[in-house]
């Protein structure tokens, strides 16, 4: 019998297989959607107010320009009718597709959508549809900015929820890859979706990385070091020297809590980590601890006294140093900006320089996440923080995600269902979903008096924090900043505006290009992202962006640089602790696997 030859039994075998596989995932199904717990109406989109507001505008716009609101109807059946029309007679006579000047669209890169008429049809029709949604948000008069740009994002949920890539039926790719695979694709998507559901609890979350391909500690978080402190709030991780000879003032590093501090040493090619102590810097890291339920009270003043004042404080105590060099990330720079203000209150001259990665402290713009932090979600996640001590996780990790919907939801959803592949093994999107909790009070206080209020770099008294109205102009230290240019969490230009506004005498401003992580983990090998820098400081940052200077590949050797310059002599290396300071925990440490219940 020849090798290509359809064997019965073999196919029968195969079929009555399936048949048993698709009966036991029938149970593991209901099981799973069993124990999904109802989601707060607050959270799940905008209030009943922005709905309002956008419908009395839509129609006031409808009334006041009648004859607008019919040419742009007229115009989108009258695009939508020729289309069709010309899709059908090519289906039927088999001539080649309608003329298509249609943008240039990654989901569609499958040639059947370009020369096949049933799905060219599909995707013209998509995105002629798409075009009219968008254009009648921009033709809205009677709102702020702050208004359309929150319908903008809502309506672009819709659209690209809506995309015809999103169901199996007009998927080209998934539909050659069923008939292919004689329908085995689609039983392992299948599987692939009832084992996310069954490991968020009923919920539908992809998971965007192989969980088992990565061990934080044995093949992702590997730059050796050891625990030298800890307290309830963090662990502080010394990394051993890898140089003969080491600055005098070490370098502290505060990650964001909102995820684990491993962004910064995801494999030895791309750890910032592993890169610093190659510069010849001390380096010291602060591991968050993930908090449950029993963290509920714990505010921001917490996080600055028992995690930033007392990180910086044992860190000054095993070098010797009366002052170090700081680095906060992400939300971990906004509270580190909140500490050095105190500090200049106090004052306390304990830090030397800081560098800001991607922070934001200027929160009069607040980007592309400002669509969230509006009444209706925000009371949502009050009443959630009330309810349950925290905020989770998975909340956060869902409300970034579909920021780039495309990316991080339907396009893994479509490879993990659809396709049936499993999940790739990428350190990054590992990293991604292994998220944290945060406190209730911090996280309240964090969105009502920095975000929405910006009562720190705003014109009221300040931030009320630890009997001290805490302004941006107190922070008086040397900074070093660096934003990233397609940065769709800390908007570059909010950040140049809270960076500008601070008091230091000496400010660096660094732009990367790409994203919130890319731009910041881009080491130098890969040679993919550059950045831009400009000495003067104009109002407007796009003025500082025309007048900056390009420059090829990664910011780390402009930053190592500066950041030599404020770092002392060279002195022996250090060793790993002191007589008060013994290893409690390799690296990376406790905290960093920890994934409490709640």
């Amino acid at each position: 019998m020849a090798t290509d030859e359809i064997n019965p039994a073999e196919n029968r075998e195969a079929l009555e297989l399936n048949i048993k596989r698709i009966e036991d995932l029938s149970k593991r199904f209901t099981q799973a959607v069993a124990k999904k717990q109802p989601t707060r109406a607050s959270l799940q989109g905008p209030g009943q107010e922005f709905y309002s507001k956008t419908m009395s505008a839509y129609w006031s716009e409808m009334m006041n320009s009648p004859g607008k609101f019919v040419e742009n109807q007229v115009e989108f059946w009258g695009k939508t009718l020729k289309h069709a029309v010309e899709a059908q007679h090519a289906l039927v006579s088999g001539d080649a597709v309608p003329e298509d000047d249609t943008p240039k669209d990654a989901r569609f890169r499958n040639p059947l959508w370009d020369n096949h008429p049933y799905f060219n049809y599909l995707k013209q029709q998509y995105l002629i549809t798409s075009k009219a949604m968008e254009d009648a948000v921009d033709d809205l008069e009677g709102i702020d900015d702050h208004d359309r740009d929150r319908v903008r994002y809502f309506t672009q949920q819709m659209i690209d929820l809506m995309a015809p890539t999103n169901f199996l039926a007009t998927n080209p790719d998934a539909l050659e890859r069923a008939v292919e695979t004689e329908g085995q694709s689609l039983i392992d998507g299948l599987e692939n979706m009832i084992r996310d559901l069954e490991r968020n609890n009923g919920e539908l979350i992809v998971t965007l990385s192989d969980p088992d391909a990565f061990t934080v500690g044995e093949n992702i978080g590997t730059t050796e070091g050891s625990v030298v402190f800890r307290n309830r709030m963090f662990e502080l991780i010394q990394y051993k020297p890898v140089t003969d000879e080491v600055y005098e003032k070490p370098l502290l590093i505060f990650p964001p809590w909102i995820n684990k501090f491993y962004i910064l040493d995801l494999k030895p090619e791309n750890s910032l980590i592993k890169w610093i102590t190659e510069q010849g810097f001390t380096l010291y890291v602060v591991s968050w601890v993930n908090p449950d339920t029993s963290y509920a009270d714990v505010g921001m003043e917490d996080y600055i006294e028992e995690g930033f004042m007392t990180a910086i404080d044992e860190v000054r105590g095993m070098t010797g140093q009366d002052k170090i060099n700081v680095v906060g990330y992400c939300i971990a720079g906004t509270t580190l900006s909140l500490t050095l203000s105190l500090m200049a209150k106090r004052n306390e001259k304990k830090v030397n320089s800081a560098t800001f990665f991607t922070a934001l402290t200027d929160f009069s713009d607040r980007g592309e996440v400002g669509v969230f932090l509006d009444n209706d979600f925000v009371d949502g996640i009050e009443e959630e923080c009330r309810d349950n001590g925290i905020m989770s996780s998975r909340y956060m990790s869902q409300t970034f995600s579909y920021l780039r919907a495309n990316d991080l939801v339907y396009q893994p959803a479509i490879r993990s269902y659809m396709l049936g592949n499993k999940p790739p093994a990428f350190d990054l999107l590992y990293w991604n979903g292994d998220s944290t909790n945060l406190p209730g009070k911090m996280a309240i206080e964090y969105l009502r008096g920095l975000c929405q209020r910006d009562e720190f770099a705003g014109e009221g008294e300040g931030y009320p924090l630890l009997g001290e109205n805490l302004k941006i102009s107190d922070v008086d230290v040397p900074i070093c900043a660096v934003a990233c240019e397609t940065d769709h969490i800390a908007a570059w230009r909010s950040s140049y505006n809270g960076i500008r506004k601070m008091g230091s005498k000496n400010k660096t401003f660094i732009l990367s290009e790409s994203g919130h992580i890319a731009g910041i983990v881009n080491p130098p090998s890969k040679k993919k992202y550059g950045h831009y820098l400009n000495d003067d400081w104009p109002e407007n940052p796009d003025d500082w962006q025309a007048g900056a200077t390009r420059h090829d590949g990664t910011w780390w050797f402009h930053w190592a640089k500066w950041l030599a310059k404020r770092s002392g002599k060279k002195i022996p290396a250090r060793p790993i602790g002191d007589s008060g300071h013994p290893v409690l925990a390799a690296a990376p440490g406790t905290y960093v696997v920890a994934n409490p219940q709640v």
